[in-house]
């Protein structure tokens, strides 16, 4: 107040009291003296204060009573205007607080005599108010007066007043009960007040109480008796009073000084005492009222229920409850009841609903809530009260519903002419209003016909009432149609949202508490330890009593709730609305699941899909049903094994979707099992809006199921990309459940799409892929933790594989694919590469999908495969194997693409992951590429596995030392493993150190391929074998080879061996498509000789090239035997290239040169010097035991020996014996090959050519290993086999390649070859050792048996054979060699070995010149017959050459008779030549004979040179027929007749002439020895004259006879012969010595003359110069006769 304290306000104060008191003395002077004297006195009083004290104030108030005098004398006046002033004026004085409590008292008791006068009322009720609110002076009595004053004031005839009156006691009994809260206030700092501790149970004593606590309990107390209507004990003088104004007042007093009740006992005394059963007591009639009963219990009529108390008592209720609630306890109950019973349906509307806001006011305070639930259902007897508040307002909602409000006048038949509820057109005339905007509804409840509307009543939260206000209403009013609806709804929402929120406050105030204790205890002080662990039990008991409290309250109210929200949102048809019911209901699903109560959790989620679950219809009726307020936005066909009908989805079924997404959303965690549930409904609706998964699991708008009802709106099209995208946000928040409800939610998801395989089941369907995508998408988003749901989650989608519907597989693929790819990619912790055993649990599940047989399944494992490999490659590390094992998986029934794909991830890993991955899966690298190349599906990828082996190969000897560390320190740890379990360590090929098991793994897988059923497989893998033995096989340890030999090279000989001889014959028509087939491969025979070639050429190969590795193996010997004999099967196999290819590689082996033997040869450097082979690397690593050699060189191998260990010297003996074992197969080869077979047809046999010629060519070779022990029969045995060799006929086709035409005198390469062969036996003869030169003969024998075909082709066999002239090619026919050349060469050979060796004594002794002699006779004696005329030529030069070097050998040899023999033979076949039976061929040139002649003319100069000057070293009867040959030749006699002049005979005349000469010169040349031999050439020389003179004669009479015609030719040829023989005769005599000559022989030569003169007259030419030759010669006879001629004639 110090503003009425201040000097100035006291100078005012004084002023205007004194100005006061001036007035109030003038308007009194006339009528009231005593009134202005009082006046008048008072100025000077108050001068008088004022001038003496200081304190100015306090000494008026002291002196109040006689200041104020008076005023209060100025107010008996009764003058109005005198009134007013006096009255203004005390209110001065008290709004001062000068008012003393004396003064007070006789103030208050002047207002009650202006009251009772009806005075100034207005003024007495201000003042009056002034008065008690300024100051605290009045008390008690007066205090009572003052407000009975007001009370009387209230119940006027003047409405204004009334109002004034009832608002001053309003202020005045709050101004009471301030009063005692201020003066509480004052004790409380002074002194703690001492509690008492007898409950005070007499309502009179009030003497503990202070003075204003003292006034307020009485005034309460008065309050309570007058609204009982019983008089009161302190207001003294009421007349009287309304219940409704007390409730009023003891409502406020109630609401506004709560804390008086609670801290003073009396007052609690009176709440319990009076208060509560005065309410009880009127809250009688409406308890009883039942409405339209009219009968009832009770004598008098029932009172009926008056609204006005009715509403003021429910709201003394509302505070007490609210206020009070903790003294009332069972108090509280009976109102609750009550509460609960007023909103039954038999009450009056009014009642229901001012009841109904009451309730709300409690709905929104949840502790209140709690506490109802602790104290009445939390304990055994009591009644549930909270449980029946819920239900009641559920049966309220569910009876608004069924009832129609009777006493309303706007029954829901009327909705259409009621304003109440704003404009509303009927709904039955469908309750859409507006287009174009999206539709536009009145907010409402519709239900079975019922329609109500929801009116706006409330900010949600607050319980802001109508009714319960309208304290100025009388009459019950007209209640608004769903105005109580509308706040029960409230109610139910403020409730739900209360309980929620504060049980969730606590219990984030629990866990926010148990975290900070458990890290407080976790790091403890030693000191507080103790104290943490009391206050964290402390804790927990405080939580078991709190969840009990939480349980509780959820179990008693979710029923009802539930009842209730399930209704309205079945009738909402306001999207506002039922957003709210569905956030209700969700809330709660949400508060049970955290409190773990699963049944209503359920049942609330259940609600809220019930709500989303759609009423199947038929498509008729797609159209907006009067039913139904709500917007169709999609229709469609159920989820449903067989769809009956359509479904069509509301605007409220996708707000209850909304709604579900976001429980899940942000709810997942306590979910638990209701996740099935949820995601049901989920996949339900993406079901009927057509969302497709797309990639990683998120649905995407794609086309609806195909259906003749699938029909989206526009709104809901616009929509789809929002709810697919909560759909995934869904998911993406599992990464923040824990593991539990995690687990829960990937169930829920697996038995959900378990139940979409079943319905999939035996169609084709479009299945429903909802839970596999959202599957995938919870893996994908919780990568972090994977391992804990990896294997439920894969083992499931596993399962999905293998459904036999195609969609659904193909989408189970695709999750556990993409799952995969992204859990190795996923940036784990600590990363894959240190956790193993995760990589291999990632991995694991792409293994399993191996065993599902579909291929489209397989074709994305593969896919993924390849994926991980171009990402992941690098780190897979021990996920190799399955990595692997997945290519290697692919079996040859699965199609091309699969292989294709598997080959490409194959290919990927070869071409780049071999040095990443560990060498122990180095071999499953070769095993599935070798998988590979047996897979017959496509020839390409076969052929290309076989290159990756190539590949591989090559890896393996680049990388050959690390691998080969890391496989020993490998196998060391598994040996360690194996012992310590007591097992023996398995793996192929064991004893082999690891790496060469490796390589041997490699050439087993090659091996397989070389013969699979493929030809072009077979080849290129036999070629990739070899090479690869051949480039890397020198890594492999000695001992390997061992293995390498007889486990994959002969293992593999076998086999194709085998498959050759057994190949079928049958001509394979074409290659598959449109290749041809080369005839030389239209069997699968001629395929697999290919095969045989290929692979015994590559073993033979790997003999020859590593011989020096091979022979220090033990069994060397019985190796090279075995390899002979596959040389010896295929050579004899009857197929011409197998055969030759056998031979070649007989050749090969066969030019090995011995390791031993390597030093000796001259090109090599001595073994000394041998430079180092280039190493790769050092040349041992530790631990190896070998160096990696690159270089192969024989410098290489000395290097090797001279190194690594000393030389091998295989002993020469044991070489040899491999030489032997050669030897023996090719005389098996050749006598088996060249027999010819017994009988012949179209099929048969016969070895080719190059067959032969090969197997020929090999002797030279082999001969050079055996010449030591070569002996005779040996030589026998080759001798049969090159006669049978060069027997062989050719087939006629084949012919026009292999021979020359005939007339080329050419030799074929098998006939070459045979003389090689002999060439090199002579040549090893001619420079071995003695003993070896008795082969000569037999060499001869066998050239001599070859010179013979010349005129006599050998036979073979029974075969027919034709001459090449006469073979058609086309034809199976078998043509006979020309051997003429052959024979010729023969005969060279012949004379030139002859011309060598002649003079050995096995040559004499073996009389190889008569057998020379004695074969020459058969082409000289055929000499024109001869198939080749220089056959015959050749023959007689030959027989020349021989002869002049044979003779002489012969003569001297003559003693010893080993020539007799010889002569007669020689002597036969110069007369078989000289005077040959066959006759010249027509076409003869004279060139050619006289060419010819001169050959005849030569072999008689060698007789006359050689022979008969030797006559007597000479056999005689050889040289009589010499004799009787020349004669025979000198006189050239044709037939005898000469009647057969029809041969063409030319005459030999040089010939005739030199045999005379010789005859002549050796008959008189010598002197005759023997009286016979000058006999026979005298004869000789008589029979010639004599025939010459016949001829003559003859000649000349024919020539008479034919006149002019000429003579025949040959008589003309003849006589000319004669004509010149006579002239060389006479030549021949010439020249000889005349003793010589006999007399006779002159005479007769004479006597011819005449004849020859005769023949002058002959006409022919030629036969004049040859009579003019012959004449010639006579003139030396033409001299005078010598005396003595007698003598000459004796």
């Amino acid at each position: 107040m110090s503003g009425t304290n201040s000097p100035e306000a006291v100078k005012k104060l004084l002023e205007n009291m004194q100005s006061d008191l001036r007035a109030l003395s003038l308007e009194c002077k006339k009528k009231f003296p005593p009134v202005k004297e009082a006046a008048e006195s008072g100025i000077i009083k108050v001068k008088t204060i004022a001038a003496r004290n200081t304190e100015i104030l306090a000494a008026l108030k002291e002196n109040s009573s006689e200041v104020v005098q008076p005023f209060l004398m100025g107010c008996g006046t009764k003058e109005p205007k005198i009134t007013q002033l006096c009255l203004a004026a005390i209110q001065r004085l008290m709004s001062h607080e000068v008012v003393s409590e004396t003064a007070a008292g006789n103030i208050i008791n002047m207002l009650w005599q202006l009251m009772e006068n009806s005075l100034e009322e207005l003024k007495l009720l201000q003042t009056v108010l002034v008065l008690l609110t300024t100051n605290t002076v009045v008390h008690d009595e007066a205090l009572s007066k003052a407000i009975v004053l007001c009370f009387r004031l209230h119940f006027t005839k003047d409405n204004i007043t009334n109002n004034t009156a009832a608002a001053t006691v309003r202020q005045v009994v709050t101004v009471v009960f301030e009063r005692m809260v201020a003066e509480d206030e004052r004790h409380r700092d002074i002194i703690e007040q001492p509690v008492l501790v007898q409950a005070n149970s007499n309502r009179r004593s009030v003497s503990t109480l202070k003075p204003c606590a003292k006034d307020a309990y009485m005034l309460f107390q008065d309050l309570c008796q007058l609204v009982n209507a019983d008089a009161p004990y302190w207001l003294v003088g009421m007349t009287e009073m309304t219940r409704t104004f007390g409730l009023e007042l003891l409502e406020s007093v109630l609401n506004d000084f709560p804390q008086v009740f609670l801290q003073h006992q009396e007052f609690s005394f009176l709440l319990k005492e009076r208060v509560c059963p005065l309410v009880i007591k009127l809250f009688s009639p409406n308890i009883k009222f039942r409405q339209g009963s009219s009968s009832s219990s009770s004598p008098a009529p029932v009172e009926k229920p008056y609204f006005p108390i009715c509403m003021r008592l429910l709201r003394v209720v509302s505070v007490l409850i609210k206020q009070f609630y903790s003294l009332l306890v069972t108090e509280c109950e009976i109102f609750l009841s009550l509460l609960v019973k007023f909103l039954d349906a038999d009450k009056p509307q009014w009642l229901r609903a001012v009841a109904v806001e009451s309730i709300h006011r409690l709905c929104v305070q949840p502790q209140l809530l709690r506490s109802f639930c602790q104290s009445y259902d939390m304990k055994q007897h009591s009644t549930k009260v909270f449980r029946d508040i819920v239900n009641a307002l559920g049966s309220f909602i569910q009876s608004l519903f069924l009832v129609p409000p009777t006493g309303n006048p706007a029954t829901t038949n009327q909705a259409g002419n009621n304003n109440s509820g704003g404009t509303v057109s009927a709904p039955a005339n469908s309750g859409m209003l507006g287009i174009g905007g999206g539709v536009t509804l009145l907010p409402a409840f519709e239900y079975r016909g019922t329609w109500i509307p929801i009116l706006t009543i409330t900010v949600q939260g607050s319980a802001k009432a109508t009714y319960l206000e309208m304290l100025d209403k009388v009459e019950p009013p007209t209640i608004p149609e769903g105005y109580a609806m509308s706040v029960a709804f409230h109610c139910l929402l403020d409730l739900v949202r209360g309980i929620t929120s504060m049980i969730e406050g606590e219990l984030g105030e629990v866990e926010t508490e148990c975290q900070t204790t458990t890290e407080a205890a976790s790091s403890p002080t030693q000191s507080s330890e103790e104290q943490e662990l009391q206050s964290t039990s402390d804790q927990m008991d405080k939580e078991i009593v709190n969840r009990a409290v939480w349980e509780e309250m959820v179990n008693a109210c979710w029923c009802g709730l539930l009842a209730a929200l399930s209704l309205l949102l079945d009738a909402s048809t306001d999207e506002a609305a039922t957003e709210n019911i569905l956030k209700a209901e969700l809330t709660m699903a949400a508060l049970c699941g955290r409190l773990g109560l699963v049944t209503s959790r359920d049942a609330f989620i259940t609600a809220i899909c019930k709500a989303y679950s759609i009423q199947g219809q038929s498509v008729m009726m797609i159209s907006p049903s009067s039913e139904s307020h709500q917007q169709v936005v999609a229709v469609g066909q159920p989820l449903a094994v067989q769809p009956q009908g359509t479904v069509m989805l509301t605007s409220k079924n996708i707000q209850c979707m909304r709604t579900l997404l976001n429980l899940a959303h942000c709810h997942g965690a306590v979910l638990g099992t209701s996740w099935q549930l949820v995601l049901a409904t989920l996949q339900h609706l993406v079901w009927i809006l057509g969302l497709k998964p797309s990639s990683g699991g998120a649905l995407k708008p794609g086309r609806a199921v195909d259906g003749p009802s699938t029909v989206l709106t526009t709104a809901v099209m616009t929509d789809l990309p929002v709810i697919s995208n909560i759909l995934s946000r869904l998911f993406e928040s599992s990464q923040y459940l824990d593991d539990v409800s995690l687990h829960h939610l990937i169930n829920a998801l697996c038995s959900l799409s378990l139940e979409a395989m079943d319905m999939a089941y035996g169609n084709n369907k479009e299945p429903s892929l909802f839970a596999v995508a959202k599957l995938l998408e919870t893996g994908l988003v919780n990568m972090h933790r994977i391992e804990i749901l990896w294997r439920p989650l894969t083992g499931h989608l596993l399962e999905v594989c293998q459904h036999p519907n195609s969609r659904m597989r193909e989408w189970g693929a695709e999750a556990l694919t993409s799952l995969i790819k992204a859990g190795l990619t996923f940036n784990h912790d600590p990363p894959l590469s240190q956790n193993q055993r995760l990589q291999l649990l990632l991995l694991n599940p792409l293994k399993e999908m191996s065993s599902i047989n579909h291929p489209d399944i397989r074709l994305k494992q593969l896919e993924c495969v390849l994926q991980i490999l171009q990402s992941q490659g690098d780190s897979l590390g021990p996920g190799w194997p399955l990595v692997l094992g997945v290519m290697g998986a692919i079996r040859n029934d699965q199609g091309e693409s699969l292989i294709r794909t598997a080959f490409q991830c194959l290919q990927l890993v070869v071409t780049d992951f071999l040095p990443t991955m560990p060498c122990t899966c180095l071999q499953i690298v070769v095993d599935v590429a070798g998988s590979f190349g047996l897979h017959n599906q496509e020839l390409n990828i076969s052929l290309t596995s076989i290159g990756l082996l190539w590949n591989i190969s090559d890896y393996f000897f680049q990388r050959g030392e690390t691998i080969e560390k890391e496989l020993n320190k490998e196998e060391a740890a598994q040996q360690k493993q194996a012992e310590e379990k007591g097992v023996i360590l398995h793996r192929p090929f064991h004893p082999a150190p690891p790496f060469d098991c490796l390589w041997l793994c490699l050439y087993a897988k090659l091996g397989e391929l070389c013969v699979d059923p493929r030809p072009a497989v077979r080849k290129s893998a036999g070629q990739t074998l070899f090479s690869t033995i051949g480039a890397h096989g020198t890594l492999l340890q000695h001992s390997t080879w061992h293995t390498v030999i007889w486990k994959v090279l002969f293992h593999l000989l076998d086999r194709v061996r085998e498959s050759s001889t057994t190949a079928d014959k049958e001509k394979i028509e074409s290659g598959g498509g449109n290749i041809l087939i080369h005839h030389s491969r239209d069997t699968a025979e001629k395929q697999w000789a290919e095969t045989w070639v290929l692979t015994l050429a590559g073993v033979a190969r790997i003999f020859n090239t590593r011989r020096y590795l091979l022979q220090p193996l033990g069994d060397f010997s019985r190796a090279w035997d075995v390899l002979l004999d596959h040389i010896q099967s295929a050579a004899l196999s009857k197929n011409n290239e197998v055969s030759l290819a056998a031979l070649k590689s007989f050749q090969e082996i066969l030019q090995i040169v011995s390791p031993v033997r390597d030093s000796d040869k001259p090109e090599t450097p001595p073994a000394v010097n041998v430079p180092v082979p280039v190493l790769l690397g050092s040349i041992s690593g530790p631990g190896l035991s070998r160096p990696f050699v690159r270089t192969d060189s024989i410098g290489e191998r000395l290097g090797r020996y001279s190194s690594c260990e000393p030389p091998i010297v295989t002993d020469e003996l044991e070489d040899l014996n491999l030489w032997w074992a050669a030897w023996n197969t090719w005389y098996r080869i050749g006598s088996e090959s060249t027999k010819p077979p017994i009988t012949f047809d179209k099929l048969t046999f016969i070895p080719s050519q190059p067959f032969l010629t090969a197997l020929i060519q090999i002797f030279p070779a082999l001969y050079q290993h055996i010449k030591t022990g070569f002996n005779m029969d040996d030589l026998e045995k080759l001798g049969v086999i090159l006669h049978s060799a060069v027997s062989v006929p050719i087939s006629s086709d084949a012919s026009p390649f292999i021979l020359p035409s005939y007339t080329e005198a050419v030799l074929t390469s098998l006939q070459e070859a045979v003389l090689t062969a002999l060439d090199v036996l002579q040549k090893a003869i001619c420079v071995g050792p003695e003993n070896m030169q008795i082969m000569y003969p037999a060499i001869f024998d066998q050239l001599l048996a070859f010179v013979e075909f010349s005129c006599k082709p050998p036979q073979y066999g029974q075969l027919e054979t034709k001459h090449i002239a006469n073979a058609k090619y086309n034809q199976a026919e078998w043509v006979a060699l020309n051997y003429v050349p052959f024979a010729e060469r023969s005969l060279e050979v012949v004379v030139d070995l002859y011309q060598k060796t002649a003079c050995h004594k096995a040559v004499v002794n073996e009389k190889v010149l008569q057998n020379i002699i004695k074969t020459l006779r058969v082409p000289l004696s055929l000499k024109y017959s001869c198939p080749s005329e220089s056959t015959w030529k050749l023959a007689v030069s030959s027989l020349l050459k021989v002869l002049s070097i044979g003779l002489p050998v012969a003569r001297q040899h003559a003693s010893s008779g080993k020539f007799d023999s010889m002569w007669p033979e020689l002597a036969n076949t110069f007369e078989d030549f000289l005077f040959t039976k066959s006759i010249p061929p027509d076409n003869l040139s004279i060139q050619e004979f006289q060419r010819n002649e001169s050959i005849d003319v030569e072999v008689v100069q060698l007789i006359s040179t050689e022979i008969l000057p030797y006559a007597n070293f000479i056999p005689k009867e050889f040289v009589g027929q010499i004799m009787t040959m020349l004669n025979k030749g000198s006189i050239h006699s044709q037939s005898s007749s000469f009647t057969e002049a029809e041969i063409d005979i030319r005459l030999r005349e040089e010939f005739s002439k030199m045999c005379f000469e010789t005859l002549l010169q050796f008959s008189f040349s010598n002197k005759v020895t023997t009286p016979q031999e000058g006999y026979i050439s005298r004869m000789a020389l008589s029979v010639l004259l004599k025939r010459s003179q016949d001829v003559l004669h003859r000649y000349i009479e024919d020539e008479r006879l034919s006149g002019k015609c000429p003579l025949p030719r040959q008589q003309v040829t003849e006589i000319i012969f004669v004509l010149k023989a006579v002239s060389t005769l006479i030549d021949s005599l010439k020249k000889t010595q005349p003793e010589n000559v006999d007399g006779n022989t002159w005479a007769q030569v004479i006597a011819l003359y005449p004849t020859l003169v005769e023949c002058i007259t002959c006409s022919s030419s030629e036969v004049c110069s040859a009579l003019k030759e012959a004449l010639v010669p006579f003139k030396d006879f033409m001299q005078p006769p010598a005396s003595k001629v007698q003598n000459g004639e004796s």
